[in-house]
């Protein structure tokens, strides 16, 4: 038994010894310096350009993306506006500046002086004649003297009408008027109404003569006057 296991021991060394014989004369394998890559070194065609069109396409995705980015992230500011230009005179078109034309100076109208009623004359006569519009306690107020003493002188009585044309006569001892000569105030202006005569005016007025009348308004004293006619009473 311990022959045959001696056997083996000894057959194994043989098969250990034979085995380290034959890797010492071996030779050792070159290493490769394409150890890393991770494709073989030579690829069929179909697939290598394969490969290639996918690393391409890896590759610019990125690129496309952040281009796009860039461009969304600062706009393109819009062109300015151009101002347009002054118009350029043309020659020959340019007029020169007119001048403006100054005012003459108006003449200020000067004002016409109102005229001043002068006093008029009044020597009371020794004989009246009546107009139209006259009438005997008309000549009384005007001539201040008594209504009474005149119709006496005269042969009259009140109330008795007289006609334009009549002769009277007038005191010159009579008394003066014994009531308010001025029927109307004045001075002031009365406007004209048919009929109207510078003599019955002044009735209408008790104590104004008719020439003063005559004279405040430039007239004779048989001037025919016209209905709305204004008159300056003195």
């Amino acid at each position: 038994m311990k022959k045959i296991v001696w056997l083996l021991l000894v057959f194994a060394l043989i098969l250990a010894l034979g085995a380290c014989t034959r890797s010492a004369t071996g030779a050792l394998p070159t290493k490769s310096t394409e150890s890393h890559s991770l494709f073989p070194t030579a690829l069929p065609t179909g697939v290598g350009n394969a490969a290639a069109t996918q690393t391409a396409a890896v590759a610019g995705t990125p690129t496309k993306a952040a281009s796009r980015g860039t461009s969304e992230a600062s706009p393109t500011p819009p062109p300015p506006t151009p101002t347009p230009a002054p118009p350029t005179p043309t020659p020959g078109t340019t007029s020169a500046p007119q001048p403006t034309p100054t005012p003459k100076p108006q003449p200020t109208p000067t004002a016409q002086p109102t005229p001043t009623a002068q006093a008029v004359a009044t020597v009371v006569p020794s004989r009246y004649t009546l107009h139209q519009g006259e009438y005997p306690y008309c000549l009384a107020r005007r001539f201040n003297i008594d209504p009474d003493a005149l119709l006496n002188a005269n042969g009259l009585a009140r109330g008795q009408w007289v006609y334009p044309g009549t002769s009277l006569v007038i005191p010159k001892q009579a008394g003066p008027f014994p009531y308010q000569r001025a029927l109307r105030n004045h001075p002031t202006t009365y406007t004209v109404r048919a009929g109207d005569t510078l003599y019955s005016i002044a009735c209408l007025f008790g104590d104004v003569w008719p020439e003063a009348i005559a004279q405040a308004n430039g007239l004779g004293l048989n001037a025919t006057l016209t209905p709305g006619q204004t008159l300056r009473i003195p």
